[in-house]
């Protein structure tokens, strides 16, 4: 959507749409396939649709903003107005959208520096929604297992559970590891951007394209992995208390003979 919707140059839009392409026809031939590859929890909705949502509405939104600065519309003024209030909500000291803010250079303008604060606080937003309304969906609609049984081997298809330690212990570790990343990677990704700006000089804010996805990335990877985090604390949960409900009938069993 960048790459068509905004003015950069036949040749990175014909670029960008083969790798989307691509993408497509690897996402089509994995869910149409009958064993998984690497995508999980693929049969366990709507774990990757509210995924792909956050992604779409992040890029989305973000580049009607930038297109409305050239083809102003009332819907991306809208979109701006909303940006630049979250942008200010969420702009505070230490905030991830303020350490964004300050990968500002001291040759941008007010108005390049405001444009970051409002994508940024826009992305932030969206990425937050996106892990309430996962946990929403696990807490209320008693997800996974509310459509059916859980295939562990085809939503985990890398996790083996023979090897190491308890696959609970396993699982439970994962996802507390993946969402202490994703509550870290917010604060820790400007860092990282500062010290590639100041070493190679090649970060470049106030180019559109580039300010979307840097936006967009920063926002949605720390998202998705503390979804992807409770999302195996759930998995966990099942097991553990399959596990209590088979013990507890062995010993009825047991108590019966």
């Amino acid at each position: 959507m960048p790459a068509v919707l905004l003015p950069g140059g036949a040749d990175v839009a014909q670029i960008t749409a083969l790798l989307a392409l691509v993408a497509a026809l690897l996402t089509f031939v994995e869910y149409v396939g009958d064993y998984p590859s690497i995508l999980e929890f693929r049969d366990a909705p709507p774990f990757n649709r509210l995924r792909f949502l956050a992604l779409l509405a992040t890029v989305l939104t973000l580049t009607l903003i930038c297109r409305g600065e050239i083809v102003p519309t009332p819907l991306s003024r809208a979109l701006e107005s909303i940006a630049a209030g979250a942008g200010r909500w969420l702009d505070f000291p230490f905030s991830p959208v303020r350490l964004m803010v300050l990968l500002a250079s001291d040759d941008m303008s007010a108005q390049e520096v405001a444009r970051i604060r409002s994508h940024a606080g826009l992305a932030y937003a969206l990425s937050l929604l996106s892990v309430i309304g996962f946990v929403l969906v696990v807490r209320l609609l008693n997800w996974p297992i509310r459509h059916g049984a859980f295939n562990f081997w085809v939503n985990l298809p890398l996790f083996d559970p023979t090897v190491g330690k308890d696959v609970l212990h396993r699982l439970n570790r994962d996802g507390n590891i993946n969402v202490a990343l994703g509550i870290l990677l917010p604060f820790l990704i400007p860092a990282g951007m500062k010290l590639a700006a100041q070493t190679t000089g090649l970060l470049n804010l106030t180019e559109p394209q580039t300010l979307i996805w840097t936006m967009s990335a920063w926002a949605f990877l720390p998202a998705s992995l503390v979804m992807r985090g409770v999302a195996l604390a759930r998995i966990a949960a099942l097991i553990e208390e399959k596990r209590r409900r088979a013990y507890a009938q062995a010993e009825a069993e047991v108590q019966t003979v």
